[in-house]
C-alpha cells in the first residue's frame, strides 16, 4: 500500500534529518511512529479500563500469590 502526505519543505527537513540521524529512512520513520502511537493510545485504554475496574474493586494480591494461582512459579 502507498500513502501520499503533503508537508511544506521546512517540515520535510526536519522529518529527513531525523530519519537520516536514527539510520533509518523517512518511510520506516513513520511507519513505526504510527504503529508506536497506536499501541501508546491502546495501552492507555488498557490502563484506564483496569483503574476504573479497581476502583469499582479495590482488592490486590501479591505477586507470589499471583505467580502460584498461575502455575508460574
Amino acid at each position: 500500500m502507498t500513502i501520499s502526505l503533503r508537508l511544506n519543505d521546512a517540515d520535510m527537513e526536519i522529518i529527513k534529518a531525523y530519519a537520516e540521524m536514527n539510520g533509518i529512512s523517512v518511510s520506516e520513520l513513520f511507519r513505526r511512529s504510527v504503529l508506536e502511537r497506536i499501541e501508546d493510545e491502546f495501552d492507555l485504554q488498557t490502563y484506564n479500563k483496569a483503574i476504573e475496574e479497581y476502583k469499582q474493586n479495590p482488592v490486590s494480591y501479591p505477586l507470589e500469590d499471583v505467580i502460584k494461582e498461575l502455575n508460574l512459579g
